[in-house]
């Protein structure tokens, strides 16, 4: 799986899901906090669609950290204030990076629940859609 689909599952997560994917790698392996989880601010870069040109909003506050995990780096970066969720996933990055996390399974189950209840809030939302086509001229 690859890096950016693993964070994006794990960032729509609850803290308490990162915590269990992780637990298992806290219980059989030495860990050591190199950066504890902090706040950043970050400048969020987007694209002007006319011209292609790149532009920056504003920022956003983050929480980043990173650890070892058996002398393996692990990194992560969040638009949240959770610094438990965000050490927790930079744990899981250090596994994926030694090649000791097995719960993709897991995850790609976690994946599936996150689509079926996106696919849920936008169906809500298109309901509440108004087609100014449909509505008869008063004259």
């Amino acid at each position: 799986m690859e890096k950016k689909r693993l964070f994006k599952i794990l960032s729509k997560a609850e803290t308490e899901k990162v915590a269990e994917f992780a637990g298992s790698i806290k219980n059989s392996c030495h860990i050591v906090i190199v950066k504890e989880p902090e706040k950043s601010l970050s400048m969020v870069k987007m694209r002007e669609p006319v011209k292609e040109s790149l532009f920056y909003i504003g920022e956003v506050i983050i929480c980043e950290a990173i650890v070892e995990v058996d002398g393996v780096k692990g990194v992560a970066v969040s638009m949240e204030d959770n610094f438990e969720k965000v050490l927790n996933m930079a744990i899981i990055d250090a596994a994926c990076n030694k090649g000791i996390f097995d719960q993709y399974a897991a995850l790609e189950q976690l994946e599936k629940e996150q689509l079926c209840e996106t696919e849920k809030e936008n169906a809500m939302f298109m309901k509440t859609k108004v087609d100014f086509h449909s509505m008869s001229a008063e004259g």
